[in-house]
């Protein structure tokens, strides 16, 4: 009755087994990735991210909790329009040390 001695090494199914398998440890790693992410939008921690660091199209992305704002260089210089308020000093073992500016009499 050599019919009946069925080899498991033939059967197709054990193929399909080993697939799944397969794709289990992918969707596990993917899932690793995404958690590990940084801008992971699961998670409420800060992040920033920059982008380009450097560049004309430097780009910086801040995440804070649920909240995600990002910032688009132009490529522009800025400048203000201030005053200077004083002077800092930085002593032989590392303190800074600032000193206002006196304001000239009759000046708010």
């Amino acid at each position: 009755m050599r019919f009946l001695d069925h080899d498991d090494a033939d059967d197709p199914i054990l193929s399909v087994v080993n697939l799944i398998d397969l794709f289990l440890v992918v969707i596990g790693i993917l899932m690793i990735v995404i958690v590990r992410n940084p801008l992971n939008p699961f998670s409420s921690t800060k992040a920033v991210m920059v982008e380009n660091p450097g560049e004309v199209d430097m780009r910086i992305t801040v995440k804070d909790g649920q909240e995600l704002t990002r910032y688009e260089s132009t490529g522009a210089i800025g400048e203000g329009k201030g005053i200077r308020a004083g002077t800092t000093y930085r002593l032989p073992d590392g303190r800074l040390i600032y000193v206002p500016e006196t304001a000239a009499p009759g000046t708010p």
